[in-house]
């Protein structure tokens, strides 16, 4: 048998040790590639063919990106490890007696290990029928009915004769202060004046509103006042309508009622929370804080020493908080999991330490220009933060050709203000609902 193990460990086969990962993003790419070209025979499952960047997903939404440019297949991705096979399925349960995770088509895949990475969707609050008419950014799928729905809106207004729908098309409502409802009303904004000053006739600049509703009382929670002020005025000045302690009452088709007020829209889109995959379930047992699943100091889950959970679907505690629900918790963890499977399976070596987040700031972008960087004891704003954002964001796109592919876009856009993605499809005349699709983190 490849690799050596520990000895209060079985393994009850001949041949590789097996790790699954179920789950090919930021968490499960990170300990797929901290385990590649090694003896250990690794499967990485996943329901969709693709990794996604999700923090760029906003701007193919708002049509300065194309689907391409924030995505690569997962085979290629991993295609240069040995060691990993990739199984495009859904899983439909895991059993953790016979050390088996189970697939939608009837088979299902033994393990040794399993790192379970599975992600997060967004929380509706009991109201699932209010998905059809205001998704969210989780898949490409989504940002793409969010881009069509955008630009059929602005389509609609130009043809349209009457005064009061025209102003309902041009009103665009986006639900929840988070980081990504405020990067979605920047650009919104920012798309929607720039394409009626030069492709429009029939429509003024003045005739477009972004509203921004929060339930709590400020937007950017996580993030200090003085940024959040900051954020406030850079949106109010591009024409945003910020409105707080404001909690959605309904969503239809077309309407949105907020509190007592009710707001007419051509496009409504959720950013107002997530939970947890049904990962929990799948193991038979109750998820915490979203339906997360509680985890040791090692990332193993509480009670199965063999299996790991990380990114958005795991409840790992730091000095009694909860981590955050961010990409570079998920990155940080999938590596963690990665070298410490390494090093017991093949060294020998006993448990590592306790994983430990190095946070490396909390941003946001507000708007052209225009950014916000939280780094615990300093923060940083404006044109700079902007900036350095980019710069980020480029760095950790999943290769180098998508890299200089975003970056000669970004440039090209800047100089020109252009967007190179406005197409619609030529069979869609409406807004489609789409369905449940859960994101892989």
């Amino acid at each position: 048998m490849a690799g050596k193990i520990l000895p209060n460990e079985t393994v009850n086969h001949a041949g590789p040790l097996r790790v699954v990962i179920v789950g090919a993003g930021f968490a499960g790419l990170a300990a797929a590639r901290e385990l590649g070209n090694t003896e250990i025979d690794v499967t990485v499952i996943d329901r969709r063919n693709h990794n996604l960047f999700q923090p760029l997903l906003y701007q193919v939404a708002t049509a300065a990106l194309s689907p391409a440019d924030v995505s690569e297949p997962i085979r290629r991705t991993l295609g240069r490890y040995r060691n990993i096979k990739v199984m495009l399925a859904e899983v439909t349960g895991i059993d953790a007696a016979a050390k088996e995770v189970k697939l939608d088509y009837g088979s299902s895949v033994p393990y040794d290990r399993l790192v379970v990475a599975t992600g997060s969707e967004y929380n509706y609050f009991g109201h699932e029928d209010w998905r059809a008419w205001a998704p969210g950014l989780k898949t490409i799928h989504e940002a793409r009915l969010i881009r069509q729905r955008l630009l059929l809106a602005f389509e609609k207004a130009e043809l349209s004769q009457d005064p009061e729908e025209k102003k309902a098309l041009l009103t665009s409502v986006i639900i929840g202060g988070g980081p990504t409802g405020v990067e979605m009303a920047g650009a919104i904004s920012e798309l929607g004046r720039f394409m009626i000053t030069r492709d429009f006739r029939k429509l003024e600049p003045d005739s477009m509103r972004v509203i921004l509703v929060e339930a709590g009382p400020k937007i950017l929670a996580a993030f200090p006042d003085n940024l959040v002020q900051y954020a406030m005025k850079v949106l109010e000045k591009e024409g945003v309508e910020v409105r707080t302690n404001l909690p959605v009452a309904s969503v239809t088709k077309d309407e949105v009622i907020a509190g007592s007020e009710r707001i007419r829209t051509g496009c409504i889109i959720w950013g107002a929370g997530v939970k947890a995959s049904p990962a929990a379930k799948w193991l038979g047992i109750e998820g915490k804080a979203g339906g997360r699943i509680p985890v040791e100091p090692d990332l193993s889950v509480t009670g199965f020493p063999e299996i790991f959970a990380i990114g958005d679907t795991a409840l790992g505690l730091e000095d009694g908080k909860p981590l955050p629900a961010l990409a570079q918790v998920a990155k940080q963890q999938g590596e963690y999991v990665g070298k410490a499977l390494r090093a017991r399976l093949l060294e020998g070596k006993p448990s590592s330490e306790p994983f430990r987040f190095h946070n490396r700031g909390n941003t946001a972008v507000i708007g052209r220009n225009t950014a916000i960087f939280d780094f615990g004891r300093w923060t940083l704003k404006g044109r700079f933060a902007w900036f350095l954002w980019a710069l980020v964001h480029v760095y950790l796109l999943v290769n180098f050709e998508k890299r200089l592919l975003v970056s000669i876009q970004w440039i090209w856009r800047y100089l020109t203000r252009q967007r190179g993605a406005r197409l619609i499809d030529e069979n869609a005349a409406s807004f489609v609902p789409s369905s449940t699709q859960r994101t892989e983190t």
